[in-house]
């Protein structure tokens, strides 16, 4: 869990003048144990006695204060992460068989990103996503 970001989500939440809701703060709580991005419906499915509807008006809120990013992993629904107080973040590889999702880090990776800002392009965000068969599926 990333007590870091829960606190973080909670003052931003308080701050942008929104109710303290339970449904809301277990969602916040979910996601800042998921070590990589999960779907609505997957939040859904593991929050009993919160709504659908509630999961995903969450999820517009922290998404419009930047508390969680969308992820494009290339199935059917796009999959939601926090975004780090700290700057710190991965990127995915994506089993295209069974659509497992695994984070990955590189530091190689981010220093040939950051390039990009060296040659004058101001670099807002980027994301990157691997696709390929995992060991199960290959």
């Amino acid at each position: 869990m990333t007590p870091d970001w829960s606190d973080h989500a909670a003052r931003q939440v308080a701050g942008a003048g929104l109710k303290n809701s339970r449904p809301r703060q277990r969602v916040i709580e979910l996601l800042a144990e998921k070590d990589c991005a999960v779907t609505a419906l997957q939040i859904d499915g593991e929050l009993d006695g919160v709504g659908r509807a509630t999961v995903y008006r969450a999820i517009e809120q922290l998404d419009a204060l930047n508390l969680i990013r969308k992820v494009d992993l290339g199935g059917p629904a796009p999959g939601f992460e926090r975004i780090e107080p700290s700057g710190r973040h991965h990127h995915h590889i994506v089993c295209d068989t069974c659509g497992k999702v695994e984070p990955f880090e590189d530091e190689a990776l981010e220093e040939a990103i950051h390039d990009i800002h060296r040659k004058g392009f101001k670099l807002e965000t980027h994301e990157v996503t691997l696709h390929g068969k995992c060991a199960d599926c290959h």
